[in-house]
């Protein structure tokens, strides 16, 4: 028999759709600005026919990643995030090619061109994190009985967070303003690098929480940590040192530099002391160690039930046979 599907958390089901419409709404609203004349009303049209597509599509993922809000999976989750960066990367592509155009033809040295491109990035910044929040539901751990599991989980996927803002901060590089821009070639390669990590990453990250399953090990998803530590941490720093040395680009953040640097560290750290513990441990404690966390959860879970008091009543109304024996003796004396 096939098991039915939960019953879906309507509330999680209409942020995420919120969410999701309005940050899509805002890069149209930005489309629409950007093409003045006679091609914005084609601009509005189009842009109003994909998020029509778009919407029939969340109507139905939306709801079924809600039903496993409750649940240890994230598939449909997973689903939901890469239709969303893809049309919305689709869309800040666009925006972008728009700003170079503006660049070109010298009409971006007004103040409120520089602010649009502000908020711009500012919009990514506060967007992408928070769909990513939400379909992780962290706030909906229940799954999870020990408190450090969740805390632990909710910590992994801050990581994830704080890289997110690190790529929107290396792509947002090249729509605001500059003196001399970067080479063309080098421009399409950072934006579609960005995207591909937009992608795929946080993909990856949910993908591993829905393997686990319910035993999920939190030290044991070594898989997110390593790629971030190579395609972010490590070739981000590449491309903001490369920028500012070689061409000069004083937009270069040396805040998240510093942030790579760190994050580096701890994540080598970590990936030594990983490998210290499985070469440590024998095969055998490797392979029940699940258990071991299982077992822990049965005993946490049932000492938190209240032990009712038990009241054992002899039964007095019989006498033993021996008793009765030793009295037959005693008369036949």
């Amino acid at each position: 028999m096939v098991p039915q599907r939960p019953a879906a958390n309507k509330p999680h089901v209409c942020l995420t759709a919120v969410l999701i419409m309005t940050s899509l709404a805002l890069m149209d609203a930005y489309l629409v600005e950007q093409n003045p004349g006679p091609r914005r009303i084609g601009v509005c049209v189009t842009v109003l026919a994909g998020d029509a597509c778009f919407l029939i599509v969340l109507r139905y993922v939306a709801v079924w990643a809600g039903s496993e809000v409750h649940t240890a999976r994230r598939g449909y989750a997973v689903i939901l995030w890469f239709f969303y960066i893809f049309i919305l990367e689709i869309k800040v592509y666009f925006v972008y090619q728009n700003y170079k155009s503006e660049d070109v033809s010298g009409d971006a040295e007004t103040p409120d061109a520089s602010v649009s491109r502000r908020v711009l990035t500012l919009l990514l910044s506060v967007c992408m994190p928070i769909v990513f929040i939400t379909l992780a539901a962290i706030d909906h751990l229940e799954y999870l009985r020990p408190y450090k599991k969740r805390e632990e989980i909710r910590s992994r996927l801050f990581w994830v967070v704080v890289d997110l803002l690190d790529v929107v901060d290396v792509q947002a590089n090249l729509w605001e303003l500059q003196r001399e821009g970067l080479p063309l070639w080098v421009e399409g390669l950072m934006f579609f690098y960005c995207y591909i990590l937009l992608l795929v990453l946080p993909c990856v990250s949910l993908s591993e929480i829905s393997m686990q399953g319910v035993n999920i090990v939190p030290h044991k998803m070594m898989l997110y940590p390593i790629l971030s530590l190579a395609t972010i941490n490590v070739i981000t720093l590449l491309i903001r040192g490369g920028n500012l040395l070689i061409y000069g680009d004083v937009r270069v953040s040396g805040i998240m530099m510093g942030k790579n640097v760190i994050a580096i560290v701890v994540k080598s750290c970590s990936l030594v002391q990983y490998r210290k513990q499985q070469l440590a441990s024998p095969p055998a404690d490797r392979g029940a160690e699940p258990q071991k966390d299982l077992l822990a959860d049965v005993q946490i879970s049932n000492a938190q039930r209240v032990a009712l008091p038990r009241v054992v009543i002899e039964d007095f109304t019989t006498i033993p046979e021996e008793e009765e024996e030793s009295d037959d003796g005693c008369e036949q004396t």
